[in-house]
């Protein structure tokens, strides 16, 4: 460390304090904050060096530390093996996932732009699930060789090897969450961000929500892809980012769909077969002036 440069403790901690501060700002669970600046806390009185702690005992000794969650643990692993914590870069509104995509060799400018716009992820995480499920096998320019490359590069960034595939929400709680996100974005009722891609007048203009179903913690977004502003759809595709205090973590899009039997129906990306069943437990009120539909299973109001 050089004189003067702060130590990787002080980094760390500045990190997880800057996060508590604009959840508070952005009306977030009052618990999610304490846990950060607590943990900010610890990591800022730690009398050894966390970078020696992840090196010798890896987020398991993270997460031995007192008041480190696991969620916390693999924040901080993040932010030491890669220099970057996207989730505060995405509370910023500063993430650029071309630039955090280029950091993996063999991804270049192109290959970057074509996994962020068709795939609508942003994280190393969502990359490494993508690589996992199939998903990033179909896009155009990446063969088999490819996929496997880039899934050994994670490995080696992340510091871990998928034995079997996340977990996610169910369909019906991420469609209830993109159903809480649109209708109080709409209301107006949200704090709101100020992306720095496509936003040369610094505007804030993008809602963004904080909220919770069972164990799964959500932060919701529009999407503020190229594409989505091309097609006139910053208003219709709803990202949704997802994690526990354990290790499932990941994102999902979900968009009105245009055609197919799913036409006019709200539809988890990646995930349509599911969204099938799930519509096909919907029955309708009779009364026409009803704005909701009824699901079977879940009993939970849809709107039309």
């Amino acid at each position: 460390m050089a004189p003067g440069e702060p130590s990787k403790n002080e980094v760390v901690a500045a990190n997880l304090r800057e996060a508590a501060d604009i959840l508070a700002a952005q009306r977030a669970n009052p618990f999610r904050i304490r846990a950060y600046r607590l943990a900010a806390e610890r990591i800022a009185t730690l009398d050894v060096p966390v970078n020696e702690v992840l090196a010798l005992r890896g987020v398991e000794g993270l997460r031995a530390l007192p008041g480190i969650g696991a969620g916390i643990a693999a924040a901080i692993a993040e932010l030491i093996r890669t220099g970057r914590w996207c989730q505060l870069e995405r509370l910023r509104g500063a993430h650029d996932p071309e630039q955090l995509f280029r950091s993996i060799p063999g991804v270049g400018p192109s290959l970057a732009r074509q996994i962020h716009e068709r795939l609508d992820i942003d994280s190393l995480e969502a990359l490494e699930s993508a690589a996992h499920d199939g998903r990033l096998a179909a896009v155009p320019g990446i063969g088999s060789r490819r996929v496997a490359m880039i899934r050994a590069q994670l490995a080696t960034l992340l510091g871990r090897r998928r034995s079997r595939k996340a977990t996610e929400p169910s369909v019906d709680a991420l469609l209830d969450v993109d159903q809480e996100y649109r209708r109080r974005a709409a209301a107006g009722g949200l704090a709101r961000i100020a992306p720095r891609r496509f936003n040369p007048a610094g505007m804030r203009w993008l809602p963004i929500l904080h909220t919770e179903r069972g164990d799964w913690r959500f932060t919701v977004l529009f999407s503020n892809t190229a594409m989505a502003h091309q097609l006139g759809r910053t208003r219709d595709w709803v990202v949704i980012y997802f994690h526990t205090d354990g290790e499932a973590e990941g994102q999902r899009t979900v968009v009105a769909e245009t055609k197919g039997p799913l036409a006019g129906r709200r539809v988890v990306r990646g995930r349509e077969p599911e969204c099938e069943r799930y519509y096909a437990a919907v029955t309708a009120v009779d009364d026409p002036a009803y704005p909701w539909v009824h699901h079977q299973d879940s009993g939970r109001r849809i709107a039309r």
